[in-house]
């Protein structure tokens, strides 16, 4: 409850607010502050580090998986669609002994991540290495 003042008249309320508390708790916590600030030891922090990448892939086989789920594979300018069992065997006859050959996945937005998920595992058990996917950003 405000503390009342009696002048003169009547009584009238107090609507200030005492400030000196107020301040003197804020130079108590500076005080603490810059006494602990400089007991605190630097941390490091180890951020993983990139290298260069490997050299540019001689040949790019390109797999695309329509809103169909029919699983299309293209390399140069050649194009043939696959069932995802048999996927794997043309992706190494494409391949064809390259070593450094790159394998890019390409799915339509519509489809489920399940299909892509298989479809990279199935490559991954067939051996097939450098397995990537494309990212298209919508505007």
């Amino acid at each position: 409850m405000p503390s009342l003042v009696s002048r003169g008249r009547g009584r009238r309320t107090i609507n200030e607010i005492n400030m000196v508390p107020f301040i003197d708790v804020m130079l108590v916590l500076l005080i603490i502050f810059m006494v602990t600030a400089p007991l605190i030891t630097p941390s490091l922090i180890d951020l993983p580090s990139v290298a260069k990448a490997a050299r540019q892939p001689e040949q790019v086989i390109q797999l695309v998986i329509d809103k169909n789920e029919a699983i299309e594979l293209k390399v140069l300018d050649k194009s043939a669609q696959y069932a995802i069992n048999d996927i794997a065997a043309a992706v190494q006859r494409a391949q064809a002994g390259q070593t450094n050959s790159a394998v890019v996945i390409s799915a339509d937005r519509n489809i489920k991540y399940e299909i892509v998920v298989r479809l990279m595992d199935t490559l991954q058990r067939a051996g097939i290495q450098r397995v990537g996917l494309s990212v298209q950003l919508a505007n």
